[in-house]
């Protein structure tokens, strides 16, 4: 077993061992932090692997979350059927957005996301007699129940944000270590190489986006289903940039870089906004340093000054 998979597997283990000695408060945050870093991984394999740098991925987590608590709350659909269909909503969403906006590069297709992710915002609100507009909708406890288990309890919803974040994590892994994930990290590199290797770059690119909004749109999904909203908010720009955050604290094209700047955002924020009202401005002045003295993320900083071999 090569010391990568090692050591993945090893972190799988600890968050798993982490649930049954963790106090109360933060237990429901690191189920939420594992939740999110799903949608950052999702993010990461477009921005850290490929190079494509999205400003409305928010829309892919809007679309998983809304195709869940659609089918559950309004309609009737069971935990697994409607988080089936919100990964499905995703996953369609991402194929059209993929075969549109790959049609540009660079700066024209940031745009061109964010101009998506607004439609699906503004759509949201349309539809408010469904969605209920800015103010969402709350999932209730009764329809939160999968096979006998209550998915609102704290170690049942813990323990599904592990499997979920373990799948993902896992799967990043196994791709970025296989031919084609070595294809997406040369497209990043120098696009026109590839292609003169003889890489179809774009039906590459659209792979990886439909992958990429899926996983974003499962982690919607999940993150609806195990705390129990939905809401507009989560569509906004705010939620397309944090998951570029998140994954430039880590370390873009590491694989476990995401989670690492997801938790670290998460504590920062909530230990800064216990001491002072102005907790935005110790983030601030943190990003800024962390941008100044480690340019390339936690993990990506630690790679490039000696262990070599993290994916």
């Amino acid at each position: 077993m090569s010391r990568a998979i090692a050591l993945h597997l090893g972190f799988v283990a600890l968050l798993f061992a982490l649930q049954f000695v963790l106090p109360a408060y933060h237990h429901g945050i690191l189920a939420r932090v594992m939740v999110m870093a799903v949608f950052a991984m999702g993010y990461n394999l477009m921005f850290g692997y490929t190079g494509l740098l999205s400003l409305g991925h928010a829309m892919f987590f809007a679309a998983g979350m809304y195709g869940m608590g659609l089918a559950l709350n309004l309609w009737g659909g069971g935990v697994a059927a409607s988080f089936g269909l919100g990964v499905a909503a995703a996953f369609g969403l991402s194929v059209i957005v993929g075969l549109l906006a790959l049609r540009t590069i660079g700066v024209a297709f940031m745009i061109v996301t964010l101009m998506f992710s607004q439609t699906v915002y503004l759509t949201i609100l349309y539809f408010g007699a469904f969605t209920r507009g800015d103010e969402g909708f709350a999932i209730a406890q009764s329809l939160r129940q999968l096979a006998g288990l209550d998915l609102s309890a704290p170690a049942t919803r813990y323990f599904a944000a592990w499997a979920l974040f373990s799948v993902v994590l896992l799967g990043t892994l196994a791709l970025v270590r296989s031919p084609r994930g070595r294809v997406l990290v040369a497209i990043r590199e120098n696009e026109d190489r590839a292609r003169m290797l003889g890489y179809d770059i774009w039906r590459h690119k659209l792979v990886v986006v439909v992958a990429s909004g899926t996983v974003s749109g499962a982690a919607g999904a999940a993150y609806g289903l195990l705390f129990g909203y939905v809401g507009a908010s989560f569509s906004q720009v705010p939620y397309s940039i944090f998951p570029l955050l998140w994954v430039l604290l880590g370390g873009a094209g590491t694989v476990l870089g995401p989670f690492i700047g997801t938790l670290f955002m998460f504590y920062l924020i909530d230990l800064s906004s216990s001491l002072t009202d102005a907790y935005m401005l110790v983030v601030g002045i943190a990003l800024v340093l962390l941008t100044l003295f480690v340019p390339k993320g936690i993990l990506g900083t630690l790679r490039e000054r000696g262990v070599k071999w993290l994916p």
